[in-house]
């Protein structure tokens, strides 16, 4: 019988995280001060500081291609890390196909999910500053879940400001939060500017995470003892992630094979980022590997969207940052992959695009949901609706290997249960889902809230 899963020893856990800017073959555009249009200044990094603590602040824009891990982070990861890497041989014999399938199991965590990777390590960092109190946006609720399980463990206080069609989908997410002693309201809310202006032009708005983030970062910015805390996007984000690819490499290792298909869910780039980013290193370095973003067909930011400075929120109070985006006002459609439905990508993950290194899908609903109960039969797992995307893609690499008759090894990043999601399976085997791809008239739309930005290039 084939080797089903691989387990590495605590004494395998990555002591540091890797940072794929140092290895960019040409270097990624900065992040702009939407006040002059200019790189960063002294002045808007302290800005920033208001934010974010000042040791992410400086994590962010950090040139070091491996940043250590300190060691209070690695006695929390030592709760579920390393992940073990599994061989899906039951999804291998339902496609027939001339491929090894591997998937990282990411929802052996706490929370459920990739999250914590970056949610401990920034609890660590706040704590350390003297922080006491972080808000937060979450989607489906995973980074809320992940932050309120991090900062009990920190013992900071947590406001998590939920997507408002997620906080009605997912009612067991937000238990989880408050279960960690978090506290978690439904965006837009009429306690901010930024979501009175929301509500003001739309009573009934479902909210997004572009909207959530504005009333995050208002509050956070309220009080001196209160930071922002953000899951995915940006850097310091992506690069708390990339201990999943480090292990997911050891393990490989291990089994003397490597991968020639690598593929991530994409919503904001963390869990991608996670896995992918160190197999990205190695194809800088010559090494024969392909790189796929799965992301959804209602929400298609790097298919459809243009590469290009965007706020990060719908408020515009973030930094302009260089990324496939839909424009800050997009609010997309409320499928159930509420960690997928952000208007703009990972800066990180945009320039991997936009250079040629990462491909981008865009899969809908209905397949993703096809996709993932297959895998459930065949393999037991029930997926998270995100990771369902990357299950769609890698039935998709797999087809292709077999129309070209070629033998292929298959790694994806099964980044989350969907446990707390069965309410979304149930639509889906009730026939109560719809097949949604964004107009091409609502793109336009919302890209014109680019205009009178800071171009690229």
């Amino acid at each position: 019988m084939a080797q089903k899963k691989v387990f590495l020893g605590e004494e395998f856990l990555p002591k540091q995280w890797y940072n794929l800017n140092a290895d960019f073959p040409s270097p990624m555009p900065p992040p702009l001060n939407p006040g002059t249009g200019e790189p960063p200044d002294p002045g808007f990094v302290e800005h920033m500081g208001n934010i974010f603590p000042m040791n992410l602040v400086e994590q962010e824009m950090t040139p070091e291609r491996w940043i250590d891990i300190p060691e209070e982070v690695l006695g929390v990861y030592k709760i579920w890390r390393p992940t073990p890497l599994y061989r899906a041989d039951g999804l291998e014999k339902l496609l027939d196909a001339p491929v090894k399938i591997y998937f990282k199991n990411e929802g052996v965590s706490p929370p459920g999910s990739h999250k914590p990777n970056t949610a401990v390590a920034q609890a660590y960092y706040n704590k350390a500053f003297g922080i006491e109190r972080i808000t937060t946006e979450t989607g489906a609720g995973q980074w809320g879940s992940a932050l309120a399980f991090a900062c009990q463990l920190f013992d900071i206080e947590c406001m998590v400001y939920m997507v408002k069609v997620s906080f009605m989908q997912k009612p067991y997410r937000r238990l989880m939060m408050m279960t960690w002693g978090s506290n978690c309201v439904p965006s837009p809310t009429d306690t901010t500017e930024a979501g009175r202006k929301v509500l003001a032009a739309d009573p009934d708005s479902p909210g997004s995470l572009g909207i959530a983030i504005s009333e995050a970062v208002e509050m956070a910015l309220a009080r001196d003892d209160t930071r922002y805390s953000l899951g995915s996007v940006l850097n310091h984000v992506l690069l708390h992630q990339t201990v999943i690819g480090q292990e997911a490499k050891l393990q490989f290792d291990a089994l003397g094979e490597y991968p020639d298909v690598v593929i991530g869910c994409a919503g904001g780039g963390s869990n991608f980022a996670g896995l992918a980013f160190p197999f990205v290193a190695d194809k800088i370095a010559g090494k024969e590997v392909q790189i796929i973003a799965a992301e959804p067909l209602s929400c298609p930011t790097m298919t459809k969207g243009p590469y290009a400075y965007d706020f990060g929120d719908n408020n515009q109070m973030t930094p302009l940052l260089p990324m496939h985006t839909l424009g800050h006002d997009f609010v997309p459609a409320p499928i159930h992959a509420g960690g997928l439905r952000y208007h703009g990508m990972a800066p990180m993950v945009s320039h991997g695009v936009n250079i040629g290194l990462i491909e981008p899908r865009a899969y809908d609903q209905i397949a993703t949901f096809e996709a993932g109960v297959n895998f459930a039969r065949c393999e037991g797992f029930i997926s998270a609706p995100e990771t369902n995307h990357a299950i769609a893609a890698v039935i998709d690499a797999a087809n292709q290997a077999k129309e070209e008759g070629k033998e292929k090894t298959i790694l994806f990043n099964w980044s989350g249960h969907g446990l707390v999601d069965l309410a979304a399976y149930d639509d889906y085997i009730s026939n109560k889902l719809t097949r949604y791809e964004l107009p091409e008239e609502e793109i336009d739309r919302a890209l014109r809230a680019l205009e009178g930005l800071p171009k690229l290039g």
